[in-house]
């Protein structure tokens, strides 16, 4: 070859260099492993309604044109998120994929991030083969349905930041072994599943832990002293399982720690005084145990506290005057405890507190007036407590209280004329002494939606001004010596959409005359749940209009002097669950339309004069509630007789 063919040759060689360098390739970007994988995982995906693997076809690149895909500049796939739960400037997404998990998504060797959360319907177990996703930093397959247990081969994610798979159904125990190299992990979410077994000691490794949700499973056993070494934690959600033993001294390590919840469990002993080593600490709920002893006073070292919620307990002793100086408290929730002594008085320096709940407890002495100083208090409800108030404290009326529960304190008299001008919207002063006639400026209290003053010993008569009550929804003024009839009750103003009754419960009084054929059809009355007047000498007929009330689920009309059938009308009213009607003068037979109402779980039509044959009815009501109306037979009496 002469000079010239060697420049030509030379020459060739490179501009081919040059353009396999320099110039792109029209070959696929998608590595063919990765490219398999994803679509062997859509081969077992049985229905995907909004079309989320739409673009994930064979002839396209994986890489550039399938939605949910992100490959790093080998053409290794790095990201798979597809959640049924997405949104965007001005959309949002929310769809579900039924199918299963592929293990052959193991084989994205180059994954970092995967996210099948929210699908709702991904069901089957977990593969085991995920434990090969050793670059993974992000797995979230929450919210669906997978079940069988957590693979032991999760151990090998190493990289692992952040793991979901909360609002499942795995279940069995978590393995030792899982926690003991998880070094890099922020998050963990276990919630919401069935999982078992105590927690395990290894979940102390977990240092650069910040969030833990291990609620609503069924893990039993002490909380491991180990968590005291997750010194970076901020959220921990321990809350509906099965713990007991004691809360750990070292839970005071956990300085970071803004929102803790072990509510719901089986929690014995004392609350440690290392609690004030939560200095981060605003929400805290440790209600629905079985805590004892008394409240450490170190808990008034807490300096960002906002919600203590402790009700539900067993814990004893005098509430501690340090519990004054949480000054950024807004709730106490110390309801249904065996707490004595007097409230404190340096709970008037909790100038943010909005909710003082310390009702079920053992609390006697006077109400602190230093309590006049909480001007940020919304709801006070100091119930069943055996104060022996006598009579609620004037200094009561400069309080902005929306919510005022005082049943079972001791109150007797009249009530306050101050209450005429408050803004309570909550007044409940059941199961007190009061006496005396019901005001008429009971009608200037415009902001009332629940007034309960049941068990006193008011009478007189319903005063016209009660329909002045235009957002009352909830009405009990059972057991007092309330007379006349009871128009003003079922013919009260509103203001749609409030106002409307949910419940009425006028039992054991003195109540008279006729029941309005009308009380059914009265525009008050159409969202009401449960309708109560039993025990009063009450007359005339039930009310056919009682079977507009759609939304009805208990009416009870036991005791009283109604005469007249059983209208077969009560049968409309479609979500009715019980019925009492005993005895009463009743006559003629009992629809059928009425006993097989089908959420139908009491009836009762005992001591009347009921005749004719028990319709056959699959509810399950016992014998007794038929007995004494001479003129029934059928089962579950004794057969008719055929003449």
């Amino acid at each position: 070859m002469g000079i010239l063919g060697r420049k030509k040759s030379f020459l060739f060689i490179l501009f081919y260099i040059i353009f396999s360098v320099f110039v792109p390739r029209p070959l696929e970007c998608c590595h063919l492993v990765d490219k398999t994988s994803l679509l062997d995982f859509k081969q077992k995906v049985t229905s995907d309604p909004s079309n989320l693997l739409q673009t994930w076809t064979l002839s396209t690149d994986c890489c550039k044109s399938w939605e949910g895909i992100a490959c790093n500049s080998n053409g290794r796939v790095v990201n798979v998120s597809r959640p049924g739960l997405s949104s965007g400037d001005d959309f949002i997404i929310d769809t579900s994929i039924s199918g299963t998990l592929s293990p052959s998504l193991a084989n994205l060797s180059f994954l970092e991030l995967l996210d099948l959360s929210n699908l709702k319907d991904l069901t089957g177990p977990i593969p085991p083969e995920f434990g090969k996703l050793s670059r993974l930093s992000y797995l979230f397959l929450d919210t669906n349905k997978l079940s069988a247990s957590i693979p032991v081969t999760f151990k090998y994610l190493y990289q692992l930041k952040k793991l979901y798979l909360s609002d499942n159904t795995l279940s069995g125990t978590i393995p030792s072994s899982i926690f003991e190299r998880f070094l890099s992990l922020s998050e963990l979410g276990l919630s919401a599943n069935q999982l078992s077994g105590p927690i395990p000691s290894s979940i102390g490794n977990l240092v650069s832990l910040t969030k833990l949700d291990m609620s609503r499973n069924k893990f039993f056993g002490s909380i491991p002293e180990s968590i005291g070494r997750l010194k970076n934690l901020a959220y921990v959600d321990l809350s509906e399982n099965q713990l007991s033993g004691k809360i750990p001294n070292s839970i005071g390590n956990l300085s970071q720690v803004s929102l803790m919840y072990l509510n719901q469990n089986q929690l014995r002993g004392k609350i440690p005084s290392s609690i004030s080593g939560l200095r981060s600490l605003v929400f805290c709920r440790l209600s629905e145990n079985q805590l004892s002893g008394s409240i450490p006073p170190s808990i008034g070292n807490l300096p960002k506290i906002e919600r203590l919620i402790f009700e539900n307990n067993k814990l004893s002793g005098k509430l501690p005057a340090t519990l004054g100086h949480l000054v950024t408290l807004t709730d106490m929730y110390f309801s249904n405890n065996l707490f004595t002594g007097k409230i404190p008085s340096s709970f008037g320096n909790l100038k943010n507190l909005q909710i003082l709940d310390l009702s079920k407890n053992k609390l006697s002495g006077e109400i602190p007036h230093q309590l006049v100083k909480l001007v940020s208090l919304q709801t006070l409800d100091l119930s069943f407590n055996p104060l022996g108030l006598s009579r609620i404290p004037n200094w009561f009326k400069k309080l902005r209280l929306f919510r005022l529960l005082l049943a079972k304190t001791g109150i007797r008299g009249n009530l306050p004329s101050w209450l005429a001008s408050s803004s309570l919207s909550t007044l409940d002063l059941s199961n007190n002494g009061l006496t005396g006639k019901l005001p008429t400026w009971i009608g200037n209290m415009t902001n009332l939606s629940l007034l309960n003053l049941s068990n006193n010993a008011f009478y007189s008569s319903i005063p016209d001004e009660f329909k002045n009550l235009t957002l009352l929804m909830d009405l009990d003024l059972h057991s007092n010596r309330f007379s006349g009839n009871l128009i003003a009750i079922f013919s009260k103003n509103f203001q749609d959409p409030l106002g409307h009754y949910n419940s009425i419960d006028l039992a054991y009084n003195m109540f008279t005359g006729p029941l309005d054929e009308n009380s059914g059809n009265e525009p008050v009355m159409d969202s009401i749940l449960s309708l109560s007047l039993s025990h009063n000498p009450l007359t005339g007929h039930i009310p056919k209009s009682l079977g507009n009330l759609t939304t009805l689920q208990e009416i009870k009309l036991a005791e009283n002097g109604l005469t007249g059938e059983i209208p077969t009308e009560l049968g409309n009213a479609k979500e009715l669950k019980t019925i009492l009607l005993s005895n009463n003068n009743l006559e003629g037979a009992i629809p059928a339309q009425v006993l097989n109402l089908k959420d139908l779980r009491e009836f009762d039509v005992s001591g009347n004069r009921l005749s004719g044959s028990i319709p056959p009815h699959k509810a399950n009501i016992p014998k007794s509630a038929f007995l004494g109306n001479y003129g029934l037979c059928g089962a579950p009496l004794p057969p008719c007789k055929h003449t």
